[in-house]
């Protein structure tokens, strides 16, 4: 079935056709790519966050919410309120496997997209940035604008110079960055902005995605905006941990009897690290990649005010996972994956790889920040993306919402997980949710919507939360949390007493420990999750 077909069959697409109300709000939707629990202001950083800060103290901020610890896993949950396994990315993309329905590595045509219903219940439905639920190929048949989007400018794959990134495109064709001062953070917000501009006086309300890759890898920034942060990590990981740790604290973000996990035994004293210069560039450049992209967030905001759009918004912010601790290789392949490239635009070679004698910022550089920075950004928490304890999986989230939140400025501490994201925009746009697509049955919806919490109200919860990656898992139920490593054994924490995951109580609650591990069983039979080693073994 076509995708116009499509979209008829769940209701059409015209604002006549279905007798849309007027004046339901616009929802933005925004997601920064592996952003720590602690880099902004209002989160407890130090990095400059104004418009996002602003948004918080007109909103509410969630400080339980949780997304799925990586990239592809994450944005597959947020666009069909499905567990990643239901919709096939149970793992990467990149790494898909056709013969294991929940690792096929590409979005799952049998799951709805918040595009797609919220464009049959009359919405324009708008993208920009990355995509990141299918493999960069040839084949269309699961871009954006084949899975309910009017429009779409930004990458299709995960990462890339934000210089010259990879896979660029406006709707269905190939773009280019248009201008020598090109910075892709920026461009995702221009584009954003001339969407709102085309569109926000149409009559219909809008749906506009805005999903960045800041600050993920490489360390790329504009010279102007890493100034700003010359000299502020001069006294280290170690300092930076106990500041924001804090104000965490000062804030109500964390519990003061929560203790700050120790620093990752793979990183040094600061005292005793070496490289300390270039270290320091490493968190100057990735501050100014966060600045920068409040920055663009500032730039939506204002678009929304010029077009009498800002107060029948709902802006939702959060991060696709914890702090990134990958470090890329000095040597790598010698051909590199297509998303870095070999050479800049003028011509110079680009300098891959964490090598102190290359300080990242410039389009030449393709560097990450790398573990003991990353351990800084999850403060309180221990570990990083990839897993699924709390650095890996607890992500700020801002709602503002003008006129219905209940009590601005204030803390949420319900917990939630990214696959509220979708049944909170259908009951906000009063959009219906399908039970098939193209004649074939679609799961139900597995979240639950925000928006009792949003006007001052506790929901009904989620009687337990589940997670699975790389052979990480994890269940949380009530203020009991469950989790593993790949490899390592079930470990049980006490969520309301010890979320920073200190104390392991599973041999003292052997009780608890079996009820859960019986419950994350059951889910991941449902899921179609599958051993890690079956998963990465060659088909």
């Amino acid at each position: 079935m076509k995708r116009r077909t499509f979209l008829q069959h769940l209701g059409g697409a015209g604002l006549a056709r279905t007798g849309v109300p007027p004046r339901r709000p616009n929802i933005v939707l925004m997601v920064a790519d592996d952003l720590g629990f602690s880099d902004l202001g209002c989160y407890g950083g130090e990095i400059d966050t104004p418009n996002l800060d602003g948004l918080a103290r007109r909103g509410v901020r969630f400080t339980q919410f949780y997304n799925a610890a990586r990239c592809c896993p994450t944005r597959a949950s947020l666009l069909t309120g499905l567990y990643p396994h239901q919709v096939g990315i149970g793992h990467m993309v990149e790494t898909g496997r056709s013969d294991l329905p929940a690792y096929r590595g590409d979005l799952s045509l049998r799951a709805v997209t918040i595009a797609e219903a919220l464009r049959a219940a009359g919405y324009h439905t708008l993208m920009v940035g990355k995509w990141h639920v299918t493999p960069v190929t040839q084949s269309r048949h699961n871009w954006p604008l084949e899975r309910g989007f009017q429009h779409h400018y930004g990458t299709i794959y995960g990462a890339g110079s934000y210089y010259d990134p990879a896979s660029l495109t406006r709707d269905n064709e190939p773009a280019r960055p248009d201008r020598p001062d090109y910075y892709y953070t920026d461009a995702v917000a221009e584009n954003a902005a001339r969407y709102i501009e085309a569109y926000a006086a149409q009559g219909a309300p809008f749906f506009l995605y805005v999903a960045f890759t800041a600050p993920h890898w490489p360390l790329h920034a504009r010279e102007a905006d890493i100034a700003k942060y010359k000299g502020r990590y001069k006294q280290g990981w170690d300092a930076l941990r106990r500041e924001r740790h804090r104000r965490m604290i000062e804030m109500g973000l964390v519990d003061a009897h929560w203790p700050l996990t120790p620093r990752d035994p793979r990183v040094p004293a600061w005292e005793q690290a070496e490289h300390k210069e270039w270290q320091m560039r490493r968190m100057e450049v990735y501050a100014a990649m966060v600045d920068r992209m409040d920055q663009a967030v500032g730039r939506i905001l204002t678009a929304l005010r010029d077009h009498r759009a800002y107060d029948n918004t709902l802006i939702l912010f959060l991060s696709d996972n914890g702090g990134c601790a990958e470090d890329l290789p000095v040597k790598p392949r010698s051909v590199p994956p297509a998303y870095i490239p070999q050479f800049t635009r003028d011509g110079r070679v680009v300098r891959r790889g964490n090598d102190p004698s290359i300080l990242p910022g410039p389009e030449d550089t393709f560097g990450s920040y790398g573990a003991a920075w990353a351990n800084a950004s999850n403060t309180p928490f221990r570990l990083y993306k990839h897993w699924v304890h709390e650095g890996g999986i607890a992500t700020p989230l801002i709602a503002h919402w003008p006129g219905r939140i209940a009590r601005p400025g204030t803390l949420v501490d319900q917990p939630g997980h990214v696959i509220d994201i979708m049944v909170t925009c259908l009951e906000v746009a009063g959009a219906k949710y399908p039970s098939t697509r193209d004649g074939q049955a679609v799961l139900p919806l597995e979240g639950r919507s925000l928006v009792p919490i949003l006007e001052g109200r506790r929901r009904s919860g989620h009687d337990a939360i589940f997670w699975e990656h790389e052979g990480n898992r994890a269940v949380r139920q009530g203020k009991w949390k469950l989790v593993s490593r790949y490899g390592g054994p079930w470990e049980l924490y006490d969520m309301e007493a010890d979320r920073t995951e200190t104390m392991n109580l599973s041999t003292q609650r052997l009780n608890k420990t079996r009820e859960l591990v019986e419950l994350y069983e059951q889910w991941a039979r449902r899921c179609g999750v599958v051993p890690w080693d079956k998963v990465r073994s060659a088909p």
